[in-house]
């Protein structure tokens, strides 16, 4: 079915985007995963090392892929049930998100202080099993944004695109400031003897005590510091959005109002409102409530159309049992695939950049057997993540907008997906490529840069466009309104769970492409299953949100249908009218 009420409005603005400041919150509290994550893998190889140095490269590369697999595989265990959390009334989405946001930072510090492999996997397990921060931040974004017509969920088109985009961009924030953490702040003592080692200014003459034992707590200290600020903020200042317990009292936005009277002498102060039926309440029978708005206080410049009479109705839940419809199914093994390779390469990529380089293929192999990584140091490694989400974050502001509201979803989702194997294909021949600098140093120069750019460039592009896109068809296959933070709790387990078994497989393959001098090999078998997932796309529909009507939900819907659809065209002559007379539209209704 159609979707009913679509926007012919030109791509919006980020400043149009609606509730920013709880959005700010949202990208705030985002950083959690891929801060922590980005600043780990810059260092992770050689943390590895340092716990066993007579450990093999590819003995290394192993442990690597079963580092990163754990967090995965704690979050596909959990990350359903966090959501179906998030959907009950007895926790909510802000206190599943602060148990997320701790969790992780806690994760983190034990992490940093660990002294074994195994000690260090324990505390992964333990960060990934505690955050089901990504699928409930989603469901908390989409009650933000959204508009709600009949409990059916429809992010508005002028807003989809950028809404959608908040997420990921974040993620590239994350990857920015993550690396540059983990890539110079880890083993302080050893990059920095003036500073930290003997004799030097912070160390005195035996040096930092707790940095010489612990060379990698130092990052993990200031990434826990992080997310657990994050957490107090996200305590004080985001409101609830479940439909229950939005109406009850929030004992962290009371304890911020009474910060704010006491020590700041501060009191927010309460406007004159009446109570105007919102977008999401007029349309929307599942939540009978109203907002208040302010009063306005001038004359309108235009009459804007009044919404639809409220119709309040007892909300109705889909049973667990009707979830999984074909579609459900069909957007969630996509999702799979996308979030396998995507995470395979993104684990092998960073074992490539640091495993040491090969002298015998630097030299001049023949043909596809060669051997070998660029053996770059962790803050070379760290400036490589940094310029992924730089390149991702300028093609989020720039490019995604507006060809995904020009093209549409599906487009631009199965287009994406066509250059992930060109990356996959390429980036193993960056070892032959020539150095400035011979074996055993770190590979360097103008054309080896110009090779590791040209490999991301490819692979950010498609990421750019696909995991929005992958994110858009997942919420909108979701069957019924009432059951999103389910589907988005299933699509993250979905996608955990794929991203534990392909860096596992990952690294295994690499320790087996080291020890048979065959590199391509990983990398050209993502390449292959990425091929599957294009073709895998082409079965593949953009729902509606709204896929299943239950009783007494059909006749409602074909009378909003065509509310929506004259109230749609109502607003785009205003629009029009608005741009020819040069004036702005009031929220003022009419009599």
């Amino acid at each position: 079915m159609a979707r009913f009420g679509k926007p012919k409005h030109p791509p919006v603005s980020w400043s149009e985007l609606p509730h920013k400041d709880q959005l700010l919150l949202l990208i705030l509290a985002r950083f959690s995963e891929p801060l922590t994550m980005s600043s780990i893998r810059s260092y992770m190889y050689y943390q590895l090392k340092s716990f066993d140095q007579t450990q093999s490269d590819a003995a290394i590369s192993s442990q690597a892929g079963y580092m990163t697999s754990i967090f995965m595989f704690a979050q596909f265990l959990t990350a359903f049930w966090w959501g179906r959390a998030a959907d009950s009334e007895y926790l909510g989405r802000k206190r599943v998100l602060l148990i997320g946001l701790i969790g992780t930072g806690i994760s983190a510090i034990g992490f940093g202080f660990s002294t074994s492999f195994w000690m260090a996997m324990g505390f992964r397990m333990i960060g990934g099993m505690l955050n089901g921060n990504v699928g409930v931040m989603r469901t908390v974004k989409v009650r933000i944004v959204s508009t709600f017509m009949l409990g059916r969920i429809l992010i508005r088109d002028r807003y989809q695109s950028r809404a959608f985009m908040l997420m990921p961009m974040t993620g590239n924030i994350g990857q920015i400031i993550g690396p540059i953490i983990g890539g110079f702040l880890a083993d302080p003592v050893s990059n920095y003897p003036g500073l930290f080692g003997k004799n030097s200014f912070f160390g005195g003459d035996n040096g930092v005590q707790w940095m010489i034992h612990y060379p990698y707590a130092l990052p993990n200290l200031l990434s826990a510091c992080f997310l657990i600020g994050s957490g107090l903020i996200v305590l004080l200042a985001l409101k609830e959005t479940h439909p229950v317990l939005k109406e009850r009292p929030d004992w962290g936005i009371e304890l911020r109002k009474l910060i704010m009277k006491k020590v700041f002498k501060r009191q927010e102060q309460d406007m004159k409102y009446m109570p105007v039926p919102t977008d999401e309440s007029a349309f929307n029978p599942f939540t009978p409530e109203v907002e208040l708005q302010e009063t306005p206080v001038s004359s309108p410049t235009r009459i804007a159309p009044r919404p639809p009479v409220i119709r309040k109705k007892t909300p109705q839940k889909l049973p667990f049992r009707r979830i999984f419809t074909r579609n459900v199914v069909l957007t969630l093994l996509s999702r799979g695939l996308l979030a396998m390779h995507v995470g395979t390469f993104n684990n092998l990529w960073y074992i490539f950049l640091s495993t040491p380089r090969d002298p015998e293929s630097n030299s001049g192999s023949s043909g596809f057997r060669f051997n070998g990584g660029l053996g770059l140091p962790p803050n070379r490694i760290g400036i490589v993540l940094s310029i992924i989400g730089g390149l991702g974050i300028a093609m989020q502001l720039i490019i995604y907008p507006s060809t995904s509201q020009r093209f549409g979803t599906m487009i631009c989702y199965r287009a994406s997906l066509v250059f992930f194997p060109v990356a996959y294909f390429l980036a193993p021949f960056l070892v032959l490529l020539p150095s400035s600098s011979l074996p055993p140093l770190p590979a360097s120069g103008f054309i080896i840069w110009t090779g590791i750019l040209s490999v991301l460039f490819i692979w950010i592009f498609a990421k750019t466009f696909a995991m929005p896109s992958a994110v858009i068809l997942v919420n909108n296959c979701c069957p019924h309104p009432s059951v999103l933070s389910t589907i988005h709790g299933i699509s993250q387990s979905v996608a955990s769970g794929m991203r534990m078994l392909g860096p596992v497989m990952g690294g295994w393959g690499f320790a087996l492409a080291l020890q048979i001098r065959l590199v391509i090999f990983p990398f050209w078998t993502i390449m292959v299953l990425s091929a599957l997932a294009v073709v895998f796309s082409l079965a593949l529909t953009e729902g509606d949100g709204h896929e299943v009507k239950l009783e007494g939900e059909e006749e409602e819907f074909e009378e909003a249908e065509k509310d929506a659809a004259e109230a749609n065209d109502v607003e785009v002559a205003t629009d029009e009218a608005s741009k020819r007379d040069g004036l702005g539209l009031k929220d003022v209704h009419t009599p």
